[in-house]
């Protein structure tokens, strides 16, 4: 079992800065880490991931504005959200691909991000 506890979020004006840490209790067999959305009324959506080995990607909406990172010694993942606007505002979650040879998602409980216009 592998426990996602998030930090960070509050509440920003646009064109602010927020930055989102997510510790995972283990490290063993953590694979792609990510964050993902969900704004008032929508779907949850993929912000970021990054890999074990590095690699990223990003939601259009984001990229160049957000930048994942993630420290392995620490089994700590972060999201960097600069330019902030107020379609940035919703609940972000941090999520851990865990295992070998099956897969498991983990998700932590959800931080709330406000981008006041």
């Amino acid at each position: 079992q592998v426990q996602l506890v998030e930090s960070g979020g509050g509440l920003v004006q646009a064109g602010g800065s927020l930055r989102l840490s997510c510790a995972a209790s283990l490290s063993i067999s953590i694979n792609a880490m990510g964050w993902y959305r969900q704004a008032p009324g929508k779907q949850r959506e993929l912000v970021a991931v990054i890999t074990s080995g590095g690699s990223t990607n990003y939601a259009d909406s984001v990229r160049g504005r957000f930048t994942i990172s993630r420290d392995n010694a620490k089994n700590t993942v972060y999201l960097q959200m600069n330019s902030l606007k107020p379609e940035d505002t919703g609940v972000y979650f941090c999520e851990a691909d865990v295992g070998v040879a099956t897969i498991t998602k983990y998700w932590g409980i959800g931080k709330l991000v406000t981008v006041s216009s």
